[in-house]
């Protein structure tokens, strides 16, 4: 059976008046006895004054460590990542982290309705994981995993504390606001076109080009980006993405769906004025101190491969990659996970032993 993780009693004293968090916190008591050991952990640490929700899994536990960031930034994996990354057990512990504002997070600590998501809480929230996966499992460093809306919190992520982290690895990655919007829309209204189809042209046409300050604006490209990308990618094996266990009850089904609406209008904003309003990672010069290693599907609508590249040749980094994959889009299938676990093991794994 798995244990729960260890939640530290301390914690609760931080949060009396005049007392910090970083003072009150002792390091979490150690996971591993021994580098053969398993791990199958899940439950919920005081994160950012919040309990938040991680599971820890993993055959050894002197396999280098992968955090995931999930996308959406409603969209935790931590109710899927058995069926999809299951296997990679073996060689990796997985840790999963359903962020402030979703999933079973939100569960136990809904948001007030004054509270609001930004990139630097997030990324604050994300730095805490990390420390906490590094006292409690005992590693010098875990590898930083982020998809879409994960990919904008681990650059900010490995970028300000690089010490945290072997490498980050960057899948649909997101770059720029004003970029990826405007690319995904010419590149869709092209497509609609030359298809004849008068009914998606004709919903991006009534839109307008970006920015848009309606979010509505963002469902109507979001379905043309998965009916174009579904005509040229592999479908995902369906088996994925039914919840396991207790991702399953009516409770953790609604805390999804919630914590989906919630995140996607923090993410977007009710006048275009959310957390993606503000993300510009392409400054000249970005720098890295970690390696960087992107993964591009060649199929992607939402997050196009011109602008990954451009991202890509403008950053610097100690050593850096990007692959791309062929029928593979935006939402994760079976070739782009192929890829994501064969850079991890060739390119990754060997120095974050």
């Amino acid at each position: 059976m798995p244990k729960p993780l260890h939640l530290i009693l301390a914690a609760l004293v931080a949060l009396a008046p005049g007392v910090t968090l970083a003072r009150a916190v002792p390091a979490p008591t150690p996971a591993c006895t021994s580098p053969a050991q398993s791990l199958d952990e899940k439950g919920f640490v005081r994160i950012g004054g919040i309990d938040q929700w991680i599971t820890i899994r993993g055959d050894r536990c002197d396999n280098p460590v992968i955090l995931f960031l999930h996308g959406g930034p409603g969209n935790p994996l931590s109710p899927f990542a058995d069926a999809i990354y299951g296997a990679w057990t073996r060689d990796f512990t997985l840790v999963q982290w359903d962020q402030r504002g979703s999933g079973m997070t939100l569960g136990r600590s809904p948001p007030a309705e004054t509270d609001s998501l930004t990139v630097a809480g997030m990324t604050t929230d994300g730095i805490a994981v990390a420390t906490y996966l590094v006292q409690h499992l005992g590693t010098r460093k875990v590898i930083l995993m982020g998809s879409s809306w994960g990919s904008i919190l681990g650059v900010n992520m490995a970028r300000t504390r690089p010490d945290l982290f072997h490498a980050y690895v960057g899948t649909s990655q997101i770059v720029s606001y004003r970029d990826n919007q405007a690319t995904t829309y010419a590149r869709l209204l092209d497509l609609a076109r030359a298809a004849g189809d008068q009914e998606t042209a004709g919903r991006l046409e009534a839109l307008g080009p970006p920015p848009w300050a309606n979010p509505r604006a963002f469902g109507v490209v979001r379905r043309a980006v998965r009916k174009y990308e579904a005509l040229k990618t592999d479908p995902f094996p369906q088996t994925w993405w039914s919840p396991a266990g207790d991702y399953a009850t009516p409770k953790a089904l609604a805390d999804y769906e919630a914590g989906e609406d919630y995140s996607f209008l923090q993410f977007v904003g009710f006048k275009g004025d959310g957390m993606f309003s503000g993300v510009e990672l392409a400054a000249p010069g970005a720098r890295f101190e970690t390696p960087v290693f992107l993964l591009q599907g060649t199929e992607d609508l939402l997050t196009t491969a011109d602008v990954t590249q451009r991202f890509f040749d403008g950053l610097t980094a100690p050593r850096k990659a990007l692959v791309l994959v062929p029928r593979a889009g935006h939402d994760p299938n079976q070739p782009m996970v192929d890829a994501q676990y064969r850079l991890l093991l060739d390119q990754v794994r060997p120095g974050a032993r």
